[in-house]
């Protein structure tokens, strides 16, 4: 070990020797911040993010590590802490208020975590799994003074097998150490130092669950799942660890709680399994087929998880007029939806709950939308859960960064995390469109990223370019208007989208960030909101029919710090419109016109 390190743990080591780890009942309140949402009431230490954090593979057993943490900001150059400042409620980034902090990391400071924790007796003899959702932005692990990984990203999950390092005690001791620029090269979506217009306040830290998990040596790593609607079946590939020639994989697929196919093959080899009559995933039906996985040796079951998939079908076909449509199914959709930013006033990044987090999808198709463009964030496996089971299309947006001078390590980095964002969200029915660039915010290298991201998956449509920087090149031809609507011509091999229109502000008194707030357009009531976006969805549905528009996006979901374009107030407590005018206004454009 490097004679820094050595001192760094040293020092550590003693400043924690007297550390407890803390119960979840110690005292704890979040910050004041500007503004809360109803669910802010709802969060504890011992009840903050309870949920098994990945829907599509479940294992039984796990630890739950959200709650209270020690923690520390202390500068770049210190080895280590020398004591901790007080406690953060993980996992709410550093700079929110539901963290109990409310403070922001620059580039010159890193933010330390650290607690203990005991593993149940009944996971002896198995490996240890340490699982982060997601962590902004450099990350390094130690358990029990042992470095054990470290990660770049902000976005994207990432584990560590820690069984080597756990020690013969009882008590563990975990200690995360991250730093995070916020204003550097990597992808990092609105995030800013300074935040005004529409950039917002950054994030910082570990922002997603954090959670332990047990394996046995040889285990299921991951799973990939590939619908095929044209021959009514599903192909499912089970990525294992240390299996041997005489290890199989049994997959077994269920409707309604009955079994209906199974098969047994080798890991790591596409399992075919047919599906009769299949029910067809779309927004209106979004049916979900149950999957168990087990890793077997002979007649000894030796892993399993669950997981669940949708027989759907996405791509581009021709209308009766021979112009280039979305297709799901095989048939003409059209697609109608909100810019999603994901932000929160309490949480930042991270919704106040899971049933936060829900509400925002449930309120979005109660308006009549079909869609929603997840705006240069990546959110928890759960959110796409979600719209998967309430039947909600996502396009799914890579998180910009801003690369001014396009540095190759950059580059890399960002070429890095898109495609993990492409890996570890292929299984998730509801995207069907993954958008590479937003109005040229650190835009290189369009062709060949976007042929790139084709090839990585072939089953869902690209976009380019959202906005006015088009290579053409990918499925989409796409452009932005406010507050619009207009539409692009479609081309041969490209239908034409709206990924961004509307942008109708109002500011209600009691819900905002701040007393001062903006909008594209400012309306002066909820009446005068409700007739303009109205009259904007029929001018949206007269280009669908002359134009050839196949879908379009509000901007947006809810307000966002000063910006006061939301359909919801920021705090969530107020739907700005006459829900039923929007909502009939938006199931018009989907069933009218061709």
């Amino acid at each position: 070990m490097p004679l820094m390190k050595m001192i760094r743990w040293f020092v550590m080591g003693a400043a924690l020797a007297t550390g407890a780890a803390f119960a979840a009942g110690d005292e704890w309140q979040p910050a004041i911040g500007p503004l809360k949402t109803r669910w802010a009431k709802d969060v504890a230490p011992g009840k903050v993010w309870t949920e098994y954090p990945r829907p599509q593979m479940v294992r039984k057993d796990w630890l739950n590590l959200n709650g209270l943490w020690d923690y520390t900001i202390i500068d770049t150059n210190v080895p280590s802490p020398s004591s901790y400042q007080g406690k953060i409620l993980v996992p709410f980034p550093v700079e929110s208020a539901l963290s109990g902090v409310m403070r922001r990391l620059d580039e010159k400071h890193h933010l330390v975590y650290r607690r203990t924790f005991k593993l149940p007796g009944s996971w002896k003899g198995r490996h240890v799994l340490l699982q982060f959702g997601a962590a902004d932005w450099q990350t390094e692990v130690f358990i029990n003074s042992e470095s054990v990984g470290t990660h770049r990203g902000g976005y994207d999950p990432f584990t560590f097998d820690i069984t080597t390092a756990l020690k013969s005690g009882p008590v563990q001791e975990i200690l995360v150490d991250i730093f995070d620029p916020t204003e550097g090269g990597q992808p990092r979506g609105k995030q800013v130092r300074k935040p005004e217009g529409i950039c917002y306040t950054p994030t910082s830290g570990i922002w997603q669950t954090v959670w332990l998990e047990p394996v046995p040596e040889l285990n299921i790593v991951d799973l990939f799942i590939s619908p095929d609607v044209d021959h009514s079946l599903v192909r499912v590939v089970a990525n294992c660890n240390g299996v041997g020639s005489g290890d199989l994989v049994e997959a077994v697929v269920s409707e309604n709680g009955k079994e209906i196919g199974r098969k047994r093959g080798g890991a790591w080899s596409p399992l075919e399994i047919p599906i009769p009559h299949p029910k067809l995933w779309s927004p209106n039906q979004p049916f979900l087929y149950d999957l168990k996985i087990e890793l077997r040796n002979g007649h000894k079951r030796l892993d399993a998880v669950t997981s669940y998939f949708a027989m759907r079908k996405t791509g581009l076909g021709k209308d009766a007029k021979g112009r280039t449509r979305l297709m799901l199914n095989g048939e003409p959709i059209f697609e109608i939806g909100t810019l999603d930013q994901g932000f929160w006033p309490d949480g930042i990044y991270t919704a106040p709950s899971d049933t936060a987090m829900r509400y925002d999808i449930e309120t979005t198709k109660k308006l009549g939308f079909n869609m929603i463009r997840k705006h240069v964030k990546v959110e928890p496996d759960r959110w796409y859960y979600y719209c998967d089971k309430l039947g909600m299309i996502v396009w799914q947006d890579m998180p910009s960064a801003f690369l001014s001078d396009a540095k190759e390590d950059d580059k890399e980095q960002f070429e890095q995390e898109l495609r993990q964002l492409i890996y570890t969200h292929r299984n998730h029915p509801c995207i069907t469109t993954w958008v590479l660039f937003n109005e040229g915010w650190g835009q290189y290298d369009t062709v060949r990223l976007a042929r790139m991201l084709k090839e990585s998956d072939p089953s869902r449509l690209v976009d380019d370019a959202s906005g006015w920087t088009d290579q053409n090149v990918g499925d989409l031809i796409d452009m932005h208007k406010y507050p619009g609507p207009d539409s692009p011509k479609p081309e041969t091999n490209r239908a034409a989208v709206l990924g961004e229109f509307g942008g109708l502000g109002l500011g209600v008194d009691g819900h905002t960030w701040a007393k001062k707030t903006w909008g594209y357009q400012g309306m002066d009531s909820r009446k005068a909101l409700t007739e303009r976006y109205v009259n904007l969805l029929s001018k949206a549905l007269e280009l669908k029919e002359s134009a050839g528009l196949s879908a379009a996006v509000y901007t947006q979901t809810t307000d966002v710090e000063t910006e006061c374009n939301g359909l919801m107030t920021y705090d969530r407590e107020i739907v700005k419109p006459d829900e039923a005018a929007v909502a009939a206004a938006n199931r018009k454009l989907q069933t009218e016109g061709r």
